[in-house]
């Protein structure tokens, strides 16, 4: 091609008409969600305020300290905390799905001693911060564990080893049941003793974790049976009061389950010979099932919803437990927090924060169709003392600077507990989501509530399982019913762009040992920061208008209106 051609072809191209800014990107999808404020739809009880995790003594270092507090503040003196081995022997130094507290131990006689130090600096830390115990009665201590001779005590397992392989001698029931109900007995007066009757019954008491698993449990049904009612006879022996359930089956607990149900409401007690065992909640777990397709993470939250449904069809299989109150003892988007690869890369960022949003949703409104109690749904995230930056676990925080995820809870924190009237079609229902997942559109969905004081909140979130991009939501959200209408309204955002330290850090380089400077920057980009936005007032009501990125989560507070 010639000069002169080249020149002319390029003016050809230039007098043709440029698409617009507006052009090149991608169209917005258009999203209309209609809210009712003068008509109730229920209620949505703060489930989400209980947390947990496997090492209990991340809890007393810096920065579990600092979560904690982080935590606390979510709903000063209602947030929970349920951590494993929080009876296991050794010297209370944490690893990968492990710690310890020594609080049982005997003497060369075979008499028992117990030290309640380590343990009482974990509750101690819980409480200074507005934390409570969701205690949980385990594991076998050393000195008790009938594991056979040579079995070794604590695992040393680690991420990328066979998990198979954190099934030690904390695992076994004990040698002799007298002694096991004997120091849970002993612990429940401490407790009473150290921070008062009233604290105590404040407390959920549970025994052991996941014993339908041979990953937690190395005996039969009938032997765990009898281990929680040793357990739960001594608690109330001390307290008659305690509030103690379980039995936190991994899943909805298959026939372990049933055969756990008919016993605590119609078997003989091992502990006492009466019939049944003392119940005031019971408990079960839920776990999605994300994999890796085509070079990028896909979500399971049909299989998360799926064991949800399941474990609430155990609850109410049987008349005399069916009105108790639940707690999904752990919900999460998979099974283990310590375990990182690349079907868990969403962790960091904002998948794990628009699924959070998006699987709440769905198990607020699944416990409403079943008529379920449910008291508690508990995220099994905290945080890993000490490791490098953003490694790929389940967590809140890491090295002390929150992810997006948390700012979710602080966003369910501001939802009041009555339900408004909502109608929005980019909502995928239940049924679908169930069957499916989120495979085809995007689920732009909302909860609409009125708050303690009065004021409107709507949480919207977009969410799909595949962790690609995608288009925004051009979301219009209309207002009826108001008792007046505000002039602004408040707006937080957790998306790419907000209130998301993982970008911010990747904007960074990606240090792995980020200046002081870099930290107090992480911090800040961590941190939600409120938007002001109009109200505009017309038809029937008000009308507010903003753009929802994919993966984005958003929480609309309207001001009281003047």
């Amino acid at each position: 091609m010639t000069i002169s051609r080249a020149i002319a072809t390029m003016a050809a191209f230039m007098a043709l008409p440029m698409p617009t800014l507006a052009q090149q990107v991608e169209d917005a999808r258009p999203v209309t969600v209609t809210v009712d404020a003068a008509r109730s739809d229920g209620k949505l009880p703060p489930v989400w305020r209980f947390f947990g995790a496997d090492e209990p003594n991340y809890a007393t270092m810096k920065d579990g300290r600092k979560l904690l507090v982080e935590l606390g503040e979510l709903k000063t003196g209602q947030v929970y905390f349920r951590a494993h081995n929080l009876l296991s022997t050794g010297d209370g130094t944490p690893a990968f799905k492990w710690g310890s507290t020594n609080a049982y131990t005997e003497d060369k006689d075979g008499k028992p001693v117990y030290d309640w130090k380590v343990v009482d600096g974990i509750i101690d830390t819980y409480l200074a911060r507005g934390v409570r115990p969701y205690l949980q009665i385990g594991f076998m201590p050393e000195a008790l564990s009938s594991a056979p001779k040579g079995t070794p005590y604590q695992h040393l397992w680690r991420p990328g080893f066979d998990y198979k392989l954190i099934a030690t001698g904390w695992t076994y029931p004990p040698k002799d049941y007298e002694k096991w109900a004997e120091l849970v007995h002993q612990w429940t007066l401490h407790n009473i003793e150290r921070y008062g009757r009233a604290e105590v019954e404040r407390w959920y008491f549970e025994v052991w974790n996941e014993p339908n698993s041979d990953f937690y449990w190395s005996a039969s049904p009938e032997e765990f049976y009898k281990v929680h009612d040793y357990a739960v006879a001594a608690i109330r022996k001390a307290l008659p009061t305690a509030r103690v359930g379980g039995p936190d089956v991994a899943g909805p607990g298959g026939s372990f389950m049933d055969g756990f149900l008919k016993h605590v409401s119609s078997g003989k007690n091992y502990a006492t010979g009466q019939t049944g065992t003392p119940t005031d909640f019971l408990s079960f777990h839920a776990k999605g099932k994300p994999t890796f397709v085509d070079g990028h993470v896909r979500m399971g939250i049909s299989t998360h919803l799926r064991e949800t449904d399941g474990g609430f069809t155990k609850v109410l299989s049987i008349p005399a437990l069916a009105g108790k109150p639940v707690v999904i003892g752990e919900s999460d988007p998979e099974g283990c927090a310590a375990c990182p690869g690349p079907q868990n890369d969403y962790r960091n960022g904002t998948m794990y924060s628009s699924y959070t949003a998006a699987s709440f949703a769905r198990i607020w409104e699944l416990a409403a169709k079943r008529k379920v109690n449910l008291e508690g749904v508990l995220s099994w995230s905290f945080e890993f003392e000490d490791q490098p930056w953003f490694a790929g676990y389940r967590q809140l925080s890491t090295n002390g600077v929150d992810l997006p995820v948390l700012n979710v809870f602080r966003m369910f924190a501001q939802l009041g507990e009555t339900k408004l009237a909502t109608t929005n079609a980019a909502q995928i229902p239940l049924g679908t989501v169930m069957a499916n997942g989120v495979q085809g559109d995007a689920d732009v969905g909302s909860i609409a509530t009125r708050t303690a004081d009065g004021k409107v909140a709507l949480l919207l979130w977009h969410y799909h399982d595949d962790d690609v991009a995608g288009p925004d939501a051009q979301v219009t959200i209309d207002f009826r019913g108001l008792r007046g209408v505000p002039a602004n309204a408040s707006l937080w955002r957790v998306d790419g762009t907000h209130a998301n330290a993982f970008a911010a850090w990747q904007q960074m380089g990606s240090p792995q040992s980020p200046n002081q400077d870099q930290y107090v920057k992480l911090e800040a980009a961590s941190k939600m920061q409120a938007e002001r936005v109009a109200v505009t007032r017309g038809g029937k009501g008000a009308t507010v208008a903003l753009r929802l990125p994919r993966q984005g989560v958003a929480l609309l507070v309207l001001d009281d209106a003047k």
